[in-house]
């Protein structure tokens, strides 16, 4: 048996309109928020940027919009459809060419 509090099915008919759009930047949303998972859905307008960081493991997917996806100095083309997955520690960043939509789902740990 596991050790887990149950929770409920979560149900998101347009995953795409939790996005919000921010002139000052993205301002990620969050669809699951618990200890050990992390989910995110996230917009970048052209030109906007999530500057390089360490983080935990993660996967993006990328929803709509086109730009360049950086982890450990490696470059990444990124369109709808793409998926980036990242090791843990690995130093991640974004920039946007044109509107970007992704969802990123990160270990809680």
């Amino acid at each position: 048996m596991s050790d887990t509090t149950p929770m409920p099915a979560i149900y998101f008919p347009s995953t795409e309109e939790q996005i919000v759009f921010d002139d000052d930047g993205p301002r990620p949303q969050f669809l699951v928020d618990c200890e050990k998972l992390k989910v995110v859905v996230a917009g970048l307008e052209p030109g906007q940027q999530i500057p390089a960081h360490p983080e935990t493991l993660a996967v993006y997917h990328f929803l709509t919009g086109e730009g360049v996806m950086t982890v450990n100095g490696d470059a990444f083309h990124v369109t709808a459809g793409a998926t980036v997955v990242t090791p843990p520690g690995a130093v991640r960043g974004m920039r946007a060419h044109s509107r970007l939509t992704f969802l990123a789902a990160k270990s809680g740990a």
